[in-house]
């Protein structure tokens, strides 16, 4: 039913979305350079390596690692980077990761290949059996402010409680903390 769910949203917000997503490929490429689409190696299910797409908002230099570990966020931002970041556009193409299964629309945040200390926790709980998401209950509960033990706990949590009806109020939650930028850092 959660796979269905997730084709059916993911296949209808492509369409919608299509034309803005090609106007924000245009923007960072005219912004910046290099490619528009970034791929980041990321934890999926399993503990098993993917590539995610994301808009690109750092510089092309920018360290593979986790932005609140970079020294000054700021520098590495291209033009628009900041506007991406605040309202989440940057992760539209994430769309393609959830049509092919990689994704869930909610789940917990994939971690970046790097973050042992967050994948440790989330294998120790289980965590790591779910699919990851384009949202999840740590990220409504905080998003990129909570520390690691949080966010891994809070993850534990939504593995306890997932159902359909949690993922929907989950969704809902997102649109309005996107809405209201609460809990982003650039």
């Amino acid at each position: 039913m959660k796979r269905l769910f997730d084709l059916s949203l993911a296949l209808l917000s492509g369409l919608l979305l299509a034309l803005p997503m090609l106007v924000l490929v245009l923007a960072v490429r005219l912004t910046s350079q290099g490619p528009a689409i970034y791929w980041s190696d990321r934890v999926g299910r399993h503990n098993h390596i993917f590539r995610m797409p994301k808009f690109r908002s750092m510089r092309m230099n920018t360290p593979a690692v986790a932005t609140h570990r970079l020294t000054s966020p700021a520098d590495y931002l291209t033009p628009i980077g900041a506007f991406l970041r605040k309202t989440s556009l940057d992760e539209l193409p994430q769309l393609w990761s959830i049509i092919r299964g990689d994704m869930s629309f909610v789940g917990p945040r994939p971690a970046l290949f790097n973050q042992n200390d967050l994948i440790a926790l989330r294998t120790r709980s289980g965590v790591h059996e779910l699919t990851p998401g384009l949202t999840g209950w740590a990220q409504v509960n905080g998003r990129d402010e909570l520390p690691i033990p949080q966010k891994a706990a809070l993850d534990a949590e939504y593995l306890r409680r997932k159902c359909l009806w949690f993922d929907i109020r989950i969704l809902w939650l997102t649109f309005v903390r996107v809405v209201r930028r609460d809990g982003v850092s650039h």
